[in-house]
């Protein structure tokens, strides 16, 4: 009977263990979904709180991106407002002291041929004594080293001393030719400094050719906004003094149509509130006026010697008519003003336009619409002597086929395209220029100097003659190099004559290449069925 209660505790006490377990098990299993759900819940709490804090970044970016455009905007507005008074707080003389150069003078570095080379070593070449018994049995052997090896130290010997001696020739050489550059070098800045002093004088006697040269580096070192692209010609009229401008003026596409950029959240859109045509058209007028009187103030500025009495400007602008739809290149302010009338102007007060027309000048009644003026004075009614370089390079675009220009165009060309390449260029006047076409400076120290250019528009093969003659041109003109161009080609002997002398023939394969590769222009070359070369030089094959 006991051992049947026994039994009976024992099964009980096994049941509740059970029992108990399987509570347990409930409780961890509850447990382990309760911190699955809460896992799963922080979970997605941090994913969207991470979308939300990426939306407001983005949306933050953007903001910043319509700040900065609206910013660049603004400053790009005040750029337009300021033209005139950007040029007041800048002397606009150029120091032509400061473009003198001076003679860097170094020492002679030989390198490595200021050491001598070792002298042999008989030590490096003697053979090792015999040990053992081969001091007894070969002495035959030891001799025939021996004897080899002196044959080996004695043409070693014969090296070094033939290498000495080449090593002291080129030494030599290298210390004559760096005397020599030195010598060469501190003539180049000596005449370009001359040149510099020559040009001074040419300035201070009225030289025309000086005056146009001097302007136009005025004019060139003017700074506008990266969207105004600018070209100009200078006229000179000795007897009145008179310096004529015809400008080319921006068109009404630097004035920014855009008055305000937006960042709509809900499109993820940028959008932008357009600026009045009224605005638009107002800037534009302000902006042709501020130039036309920048210009003016910064010729007379720069006239430190008196030379200019009167000035005349034509601002043009080239630009399809809206009327017609037809390209037309109208001018848009005309004016004509004395030194002493523009110094009675207080410019950082004054209105751009009314000034203007104080000064009596011609300003369109629309300057956004092209409506054109009646310039005081054509400029191709001036002179042709006294008419400054045209940069005709700007313009080849609109006559791509270098055949179909006018001799001083393709000249011009010429030039420009060398400028473009870093020379100083100067177009010289086809009735004075002595066969010269082109006279250019490099400025690279040693390597560069005086260069003639001479540009020949053939259909045929260019003769030897030509070459002849600018070969006697460089060494009249004391050049360092001539350069001839043609739209042609040169046949043998003209290189063979080239050969070995600083002339360069670049034909017209090579001139299309320069021309896309410098100037960024695609020009052709083609002749037209009557086209006849400009002189009967004789084509040599």
């Amino acid at each position: 009977m006991s051992r049947r209660r026994g039994f009976v505790a024992t099964m009980a006490q096994i049941q509740r263990q059970q029992v108990r377990q399987q509570a347990a098990y409930a409780r961890a299993v509850n447990t382990a979904e309760r911190q699955h759900l809460r896992t799963v819940a922080a979970t997605e709490r941090a994913r969207l709180a991470a979308v939300r804090q990426q939306a407001r970044e983005y949306a933050l970016a953007k903001a910043d991106e319509v700040d900065a455009m609206n910013a660049e905007l603004a400053a790009h507005w005040h750029a337009l407002d300021s033209l005139l008074d950007a040029t007041l707080i800048v002397d606009d003389v150029i120091d032509l002291d400061r473009l003198k150069k001076e003679t860097q003078l170094k020492n002679f570095d030989p390198g490595a041929l200021a050491n001598p080379a070792r002298r042999p070593d008989w030590s490096k070449f003697a053979p090792p004594p015999p040990t053992g018994l081969g001091k007894f049995f070969a002495k035959a052997t030891q001799q025939e080293r021996l004897t080899s090896a002196q044959k080996q130290f004695a043409f070693a010997q014969k090296q070094h001393v033939l290498g000495e001696a080449d090593r002291k020739r080129c030494l030599e050489k290298a210390g004559t030719a760096f005397e020599k550059a030195q010598r060469e070098e501190a003539a180049e800045v000596e005449a370009h400094n001359q040149d510099i002093d020559s040009f001074k004088s040419d300035m201070a006697a009225g030289q025309p050719e000086a005056i146009m040269a001097y302007f136009g580096m005025v004019l060139q070192e003017s700074t506008y906004p990266e969207d105004f692209e600018r070209s100009f010609r200078l006229a000179w009229v000795p007897d009145s003094r008179q310096l004529v401008v015809e400008y080319e003026l921006p068109g009404v596409g630097v004035i920014p149509n855009v008055k305000a950029y937006r960042y709509v959240k809900a499109r993820d859109e940028v959008t932008s509130t357009p600026r009045p045509q009224s605005q638009v058209k107002a800037q534009y007028a302000s902006v042709v006026a501020q130039v036309s009187l920048r210009t003016i103030h910064e010729l007379f500025e720069a006239d430190t010697w008196g030379n200019v009495e009167t000035v005349v400007l034509n601002g043009m602008v080239s630009g399809l008519d809206p009327r017609t739809g037809k390209t037309v290149r109208p001018c848009l302010v005309t004016v004509r003003t004395t030194r002493r009338q523009f110094a009675e102007l207080d410019l950082a007060h004054v209105e751009p336009t009314a000034c203007l027309k104080g000064l009596k000048a011609s300003f369109s009644r629309s300057p956004a619409e092209l409506t054109p003026v009646r310039p005081v004075l054509e400029f191709d009614m001036v002179d042709p002597r006294f008419v400054a370089d045209v940069n005709v390079l700007d313009a080849l675009d609109s006559r791509p086929n270098l055949m179909e220009l006018s001799p001083t165009e393709f000249e011009g060309i010429i030039s420009n395209l060398f400028s473009a390449m870093g020379l100083e260029t100067k177009q010289t006047r086809p009735s004075r220029d002595g066969g010269v076409d082109c006279v250019a400076y490099d400025s690279r120290p040693i390597l560069g100097g005086k260069v003639v250019i001479q540009a020949k528009r053939y259909r045929h093969t260019v003769g030897v003659s030509a070459v002849r003659d600018l070969f006697g041109t460089l060494q009249n003109e004391g050049a360092s190099k001539g350069i001839l161009v043609t739209t042609s080609g040169y046949g043998a002997a003209s290189h063979e004559f080239a050969n070995g002398k600083p002339i360069e023939l670049i034909d017209g394969g090579g001139l299309l290449y320069l021309l896309q590769d410098h100037a960024g222009v695609q020009a052709r070359i083609e002749p037209p069925d009557d086209w006849k070369d400009p002189t009967p030089d004789q084509p040599d094959q």
